[in-house]
């Protein structure tokens, strides 16, 4: 057998977000965000879309949205490469899709507000200081144990954090873990994932001989992406450090990062070259990694606006 990884976005909504996927979904929610407790016993898969009100609020889409029996709604996203204010861009879009309630139900008033989850599976280290793989935000008191109307909670799972050999394998969660991480390793449906009808049944579908001809042409161009970005992001930073050896680390970042955008933009302008010379190694990393992101000069010039002013 050979099964798919879960971890693109393909993957991910055929497996959680279809509709056939209520149990094999409630299973793995009931294991990462309730502590593998048997807290949801029904859910609703919804449109996973998330709508700007205006023309100056972006449009987003999560890759798996669920309405759960206890009046919550969890939002899932899988983010394969750390991106400049990421963090950020998550309690955007979990804000935005808490308020998004309103505009659906106009004149009904603050009263009919539910609690949202924003759950981010991160295929990288969020954060470095804490040793916990998955972890919780909430709003609370700064000193006393006391939450702030439980309405909106964010979760990460990190999965560089999660080393466990399948041998290991102990509780609900770490089988759904080691079952996104390592999915595409497999060959046979171990027993220890086999014995969870769930996950079984989440390995059938990610079987790539259960796939149709478009679906497969659909995974290849996915995993050939995430390959790419990869493998340019890490040819960025290679080549970045080889050059900083000889001309110092800044110099060469930024020889190296000027020679991306000429590859992509042709000749630009002397100012946004003297804007990229302005930036801190920190913003100059962020950008070797966005410039792939980046469609014209315009967005070049954006993103240097916005990220000047933060340098």
């Amino acid at each position: 057998m050979t099964f798919i990884s879960p971890k693109t976005d393909f993957a991910l909504k055929k497996i959680f977000g279809s509709v056939h996927s209520q149990k094999i979904l409630i299973s793995f929610l009931n294991a990462i965000v309730y502590n593998n407790q048997n807290v949801i016993q029904s859910l609703k898969i919804i449109n996973p879309y998330n709508p700007g009100v205006t023309n100056t609020i972006k449009e987003t889409y999560f890759d798996v949205k669920a309405l759960l029996d206890n009046g919550s709604t969890v939002i899932i996203e899988m983010q394969i490469l750390n991106v400049a204010d990421f963090k950020k861009r998550v309690i955007y879009n979990l804000a935005k899709a808490y308020g998004n309630q309103l505009d659906r139900n106009v004149g009904q008033g603050y009263i009919m507000l539910q609690p949202f989850i924003a759950l981010t599976i991160a295929d990288f280290v969020l954060f470095e200081d804490i040793d916990k793989m998955i972890t919780k935000f909430r709003f609370k008191e700064e000193k006393e144990s006391v939450y702030y109307e439980d309405e909106l909670t964010l979760m990460f799972v990190e999965l560089p954090k999660f080393n466990k050999e399948l041998l290991e394998l102990e509780t609900l969660s770490d089988k759904w873990i080691y079952f996104i991480k390592s999915a595409p390793n497999l060959e046979v449906i171990p027993e220890s994932l086999e014995s969870v009808s769930e996950i079984e049944a989440a390995l059938k579908i990610a079987n790539l001989a259960n796939l149709n001809n478009k679906e497969l042409e659909e995974v290849e161009q996915q995993e050939k992406l995430m390959r790419d970005k990869q493998g340019q992001i890490s040819f960025a930073r290679n080549e970045g450090i080889e050059i900083g050896r000889e001309e110092g680390i800044g110099i060469g970042v930024v020889k190296q990062i000027l020679r991306q955008i000429r590859r992509k933009f042709g000749e630009i302008p002397p100012e946004i070259e003297t804007q990229i010379e302005q930036l801190s190694l920190e913003k100059l990393d962020i950008l070797g990694e966005e410039i792939f992101d980046l469609a014209t000069i315009a967005d070049l010039e954006n993103w240097l606006a916005n990220n000047l002013a933060n340098n």
